[in-house]
């Protein structure tokens, strides 16, 4: 069974920064594409980041040039840079990996809580 769990999430003042982690775990061939998404009250989920397996990214006009997306391949981890956050950021962050395995799809992890304070 595939797992996917995310870290590092927290409370910041404005203009802070926070790293998220995220790992999968469990039986499966490989990761293609990893990203993060998140998710404020009230509101819907919205794509923040993505990284092929390669290492080419695509991020959110919302968040170009502060965030960076990377990834570890031999840990099979992606990681979330936050910078310069502000509380517009605040939200529930998730990570989503297409897993090649027994059941190819997309997999989410639990999310993590990130509180960015004015």
């Amino acid at each position: 069974q595939v797992q996917l769990v995310e870290s590092g999430g927290g409370s910041v003042q404005a203009g802070g920064s926070l790293r998220l982690s995220c790992a999968a775990s469990g039986s499966f061939l490989r990761i293609n594409d990893m990203g993060w998404y998140r998710q404020a009250p009230g509101k819907q989920r919205e794509l923040v980041t993505t990284i092929t397996r390669g290492g080419s990214t695509n991020y959110a006009e919302y968040v170009e040039g502060r965030f960076t997306i990377s990834r570890d391949n031999t840990k099979n981890t992606v990681y979330l840079q936050m910078n310069s956050l502000k509380p517009e950021d605040t939200a529930v962050y998730f990570c989503r990996a297409y897993i090649v395995g027994s059941s190819n799809g997309h997999y989410w992890g639990q999310g993590t809580q990130v509180t960015v304070s004015s």
